[in-house]
């Protein structure tokens, strides 16, 4: 087997901004595994909050041995490998696992989604995340968003009720609310809350601190719409403590070391009694296939990556109704 690696800035369409930080673009590390005349295509997308860089990541990836990956692939044994090499650096994590998945899916000639037990008929639609930015800038994100049932908003600067409004001035359609833990006052926040359900909202993502669970919990059992632990929930031992703060999870492949772990996650939340919302970072065609394989599985969606991107180096894969849609083709369906 054979690993080559190079980084790629992926641009914005937008400046990106959140309650704590703004960009305009994202750090990403693409790789390829050949193995018996097929290629497995992985990506890493280091958003900077989670502390890896393509250094960290090229340093990762020159302990890794690609001996130890023999085909049938043992995922648990391989995620035990990776752990081995570095603790944390999930995404780079990811990128070796979703290469070793859509690898797999073309030497067995099936599609990933096949593979993991997934539903084409079940994909849920995917969200359209528009960044906090002037009322003006605001409208026109909505008008680029016409292709989606659902779109997803970021609060937690203080202007959330004015955000909210000025997309409800233009648009109908459902909407999910992510504060990325901007949120401090629990009395605010539940009113804030019951204001957002008046204004069509589904859910909210990581109101308060992720280390704050006591008020997170208290929000979560008043609260009349879900509310969604993100960042608070990064790999398969998180999920067990999510239970009784949280309604639900957000999944992330680039937070969960890749597709096996998130759908182990996926496995036990369901178990648990929590909700699903499988997510993403800023990403390419290739991780946005490979969270798409499991998205069936999942309450809601939102892997809006090539939509908000501008040089996605992949096709972007097809569209629908909102959705994005699985195909047939062997592995992840990638394609240039």
């Amino acid at each position: 087997m054979q690993l080559t690696y190079h980084p790629f800035e992926l641009e914005l369409k937008h400046p990106f901004t959140i309650a704590k930080f703004s960009r305009t673009s994202t750090p990403l590390m693409l790789l390829e595994l050949k193995h018996e005349g097929y290629t497995g295509y992985g990506e890493a997308s280091m958003v900077p909050y989670m502390g890896e860089s393509q250094q960290s990541a090229a340093d990762f990836l020159s302990k890794v041995d690609v001996s130890q990956f023999k085909y049938p692939f043992d995922f648990v044994e391989i995620i035990h490998y990776l752990d081995s090499i570095a603790p944390g650096q999930p995404a780079i994590k990811a990128a070796i696992d979703i290469a070793l998945h859509d690898l797999e899916g073309k030497l067995k000639q099936q599609p990933c989604w096949k593979l993991l037990g997934s539903d084409p008929a079940l994909m849920p639609v995917t969200s359209f995340t528009i960044g906090i930015d002037t009322p003006e800038v605001l409208i026109q994100k909505v008008k680029e968003a016409e292709a989606c049932k659902v779109i997803k908003v970021k609060l937690g600067r203080g202007s959330d009720k004015e955000l909210i409004s000025t997309i409800r001035s233009v648009t109908n359609v459902p909407l999910y609310v992510d504060a990325n833990q901007g949120w401090t006052d629990r009395q605010q926040s539940l009113e804030t809350a019951y204001w957002l359900q008046e204004q069509g909202v589904l859910l909210i993502e990581q109101p308060m601190l992720k280390t704050d669970p006591d008020s997170n919990a208290w929000l979560t059992e008043r609260s009349p719409i879900p509310i969604i632990g993100d960042e608070s929930v990064q790999r398969l031992p998180d999920v067990e403590k999510a239970k009784g703060v949280y309604h639900g999870i957000n999944v992330k492949l680039m937070k969960s070391a890749g597709m096996y772990e998130a759908h182990q996650m996926i496995l036990k939340a369901k178990q648990l009694g929590l909700k699903i919302l499988m997510g993403c970072m800023s990403e390419t065609s290739c991780a946005t296939l490979a969270a798409a394989a499991l998205a069936p599985q999942c309450n809601w969606a939102d892997l809006d990556g090539p939509l908000l991107t501008k040089n996605n180096p992949f096709k972007i894969p097809d569209f629908e109704d909102g959705k994005w849609v699985l195909g047939n083709d062997a592995g992840l369906g990638i394609s240039h």
